[in-house]
């Protein structure tokens, strides 16, 4: 039941991403409707409402899972070192897109008639989706250096893999 309300609850980014992608128009219209404003920045305040309902839905993993026992004292060194490598280096990844893009271009501004650039510099030179990319190597370091090797540790790292994989090919 845990792992089915965090998979609804984490499912509400991709989605929201997947139909603003595929249908700008309607998101367009909906924050004239209702006030949300321009439509780049009304994506950036569902970003950061997302980014506050995926870090509940991880802490309240690792709290849940953990019980009472939970401390940063009793991390195990090597894979919290592995796993701060990987959410430094996805977080390399995520700063680079909004440096390059800036805030029009990361939060769809094409999809709604602003012209962005097409980037070919650091990090698109050597990934497609460097966004998608970072977050997924932040979440799993997040889960490698919190969670690991408990038996759960891969469990939303992988749902997670899904989601950002099927949101990569659905706004393609």
């Amino acid at each position: 039941m845990i792992l089915l309300t965090a998979a609804i609850l984490l499912s509400f980014e991709r989605i929201a991403y997947i139909l603003v992608w595929r249908r700008p128009e309607a998101f367009r219209a909906l924050c004239e409707r209702v006030g949300l404003g321009p439509p780049v920045l009304a994506l950036r305040r569902l970003f950061y409402l997302f980014k506050a309902i995926q870090g509940v839905v991880f802490l309240g993993w690792c709290c849940y899972f953990g019980a009472s026992s939970y401390s940063l004292i009793d991390l195990r060194p090597i894979p919290f070192a592995v796993g701060a490598m990987l959410i430094a280096l996805g977080q390399t990844f995520n700063f680079g897109v909004f440096y390059r893009l800036g805030t029009v271009g990361v939060f769809y501004g094409n999809r709604f008639g602003h012209e962005v650039e097409w980037c070919h510099q650091f990090p698109f030179s050597i990934l497609d989706h460097p966004q998608y990319v970072g977050a997924l190597l932040s979440i799993w370091g997040f889960f490698i250096a919190m969670r690991y090797p408990v038996g759960d540790w891969y469990l939303l790292p992988v749902l997670e893999t899904v989601y950002y994989a099927m949101g990569a090919l659905l706004e393609s």
